[in-house]
């Protein structure tokens, strides 16, 4: 009984560890953390394919277990005063400091857009409410949490234009009077699908002529900035790597736009471009705007052009949700739209299916005259910057909170 009592148990560690391990890069500080943080996520993708495959419930709903988990209530602390909010019908957690303001009381502040793949996230998880209080207590800021509505149950543009909404409301002079801001030194910022929001966001209020006061500087951390080309380099080399393997990215992209699986499976394949969309290919072909040494072994290829309807090629239903919107792909817009953006900060980690994305817009900006700082971690990889709760906090994630911080210091 004995024997066999020791023999399950050295076949459930085998397994187990069998099951965690996975080839994660050396370079990356605390492979095994990072191993054992990434299969609690395998776990719950491959149950959210088989409850989806069954008909129980949708992918997505499973994986808002992510956000149930690490979300709380903010509350206000003795540094800190938290209200929540409605700007134009948007809900926002607002984060102000109790300490007196700066020159005249006037503070900067911060637009911050949470990440999650625009399916998933929220203002009120403990990471983004942690680096909220972080800014505000070494800046002296006023941070802006928005709660924008999530796909699949809104499709874009509704993730967007919530922000679109938020963003304009709060950047009236009243308003801005009413919280003690400095028109002058307002940023907006965002991770992931926040960072793309932000973007979008900064380039769409450029082309207001109405809007009289405008963003300082936006701030993108590791953001996706493009839906044409589902296989560059960094796609390709980090197909299979922890937190977010290409599958899933691909599954955000096609949920953001539509219910119908038939585009997954098209930009799985990455054979998702209508005729109409292939004409903005030239705006993210890698070859000329990835430096050198990112191209790795790798070769480019146009992606190819499905025929027919651009809903058909798509795979879409309903009416056209265009993935060439530059609202949802911010690499998309033409030269001229550049070179009056704010200056910017753009963070990119070398094993993240997203770091062209954001190399290709920094080399753009650039060349539009745009002040850029791009700040590559070598050893880093995607959503490291949320990871400060235990027992899931990476020193890379301490490294990266700190030197963001102090560039939004420095330039806001």
């Amino acid at each position: 009984m004995r024997l066999g009592s020791i023999i399950l148990f050295v076949a459930f560690c085998s397994f187990t560890a069998y099951y965690v391990y996975e080839p994660i890069p050396d370079r990356i500080e605390e492979r095994w953390k990072l191993m054992l943080t990434n299969s609690f996520f395998r776990t719950l993708s491959h149950l959210a394919d088989l409850c989806e495959s069954a008909g129980l419930k949708d992918y997505m709903d499973v994986m808002y277990v992510i956000t149930l988990l690490e979300k709380i209530v903010p509350v206000s602390d003795e540094h800190v005063k938290v209200t929540e909010e409605k700007f134009d019908g948007v809900e926002v957690v607002l984060y102000q400091p109790k300490s007196q303001g700066g020159d005249a009381g006037l503070r900067r502040a911060i637009i911050y857009l949470h990440g999650g793949g625009w399916c998933l996230g929220s203002s009120r998880m403990s990471p983004y409410d942690l680096l909220a209080r972080k800014i505000v207590t070494e800046l002296d800021a006023v941070v802006l949490s928005v709660e924008y509505r999530l796909a699949p149950a809104h499709h874009f543009p509704v993730p967007y234009e919530d922000v679109h909404r938020v963003v304009k409301y709060f950047l009236q002079k009243g308003v801005l009077a009413q919280y003690s801001v400095d028109p002058g030194r307002v940023a907006v910022s965002g991770d992931s699908a926040g960072g793309n929001l932000a973007a979008a966001v900064s380039q769409q209020l450029q082309k207001e002529s109405g809007q009289q006061i405008k963003l300082r500087a936006q701030a993108l951390l590791y953001p996706v900035l493009q839906a044409l080309d589902l296989k560059t380099p960094s796609y390709q080399q980090n197909k299979d790597m922890p937190i977010l393997p290409r599958t899933l990215m691909v599954r955000f992209w096609s949920e953001y736009f539509t219910s119908n699986k038939a585009l997954f499976r098209a930009m799985m394949a990455n054979s998702h471009n209508s005729p109409e969309s292939s004409r903005l290919l030239k705006f993210v072909n890698w070859s000329a705007f990835l430096p050198e040494a990112y191209h790795k072994e790798y070769n480019y290829s146009a992606p190819a052009v499905a025929q027919g309807s651009k809903g058909e090629a798509a795979g879409m239903d309903g009416p056209s949700q265009s993935f060439a919107d530059p609202r949802a792909s911010p690499l998309l817009v033409p030269d001229a739209d550049l070179h009056s953006l704010p200056k910017a900060y753009i963070l990119t980690c070398e094993y993240d299916v997203l770091r062209d994305d954001g190399i290709m817009y920094a080399t753009r900006l650039r060349a539009a005259g745009v002040e850029v700082t791009h700040q590559h971690y070598d050893t880093g990889f995607h959503g490291a910057l949320m990871f400060t709760v235990w027992p899931t906090d990476f020193l890379i994630a301490r490294r990266m909170t700190d030197n963001y911080v102090k560039w939004l210091k420095d330039n806001l």
